[in-house]
């Protein structure tokens, strides 16, 4: 493994908007409008973060009709997040409180 991908890993979900992004999705695939309207966020800067996303494979998009559905890969990230989730569940908790 490339230590170049860690960085790239976590650089790509360390930005705010990206995490706002995954956060939505956790709730069911969506369009960029709609990923839009959840986040509170403009569309060329929620588009710009897309893009990063499906090039790291986070998502997969399809297309339908004009629009492109964006939703969680769920076969690496989906089970990486629940992970996630366990660890800050027992380790991290009391810290996640604190702030």
């Amino acid at each position: 493994m490339k230590c170049s991908s860690y960085y790239l890993f976590f650089d790509t979900i360390s930005n705010k908007t990206r995490m706002a992004i995954i956060e939505s999705l956790l709730r069911g695939p969506k369009s960029v409008n709609d990923i839009c309207g959840s986040i509170n966020e403009e569309q060329s800067k929620v588009s710009h973060s897309l893009k990063r996303m499906v090039e790291c494979n986070f998502l997969d998009v399809k297309r339908e009709g004009k629009q492109r559905i964006y939703r969680l890969n769920q076969e690496t990230v989906v089970p990486i997040l629940k992970l996630v989730d366990k660890h800050v569940s027992k380790f991290c908790n009391k810290e996640c409180m604190r702030k």
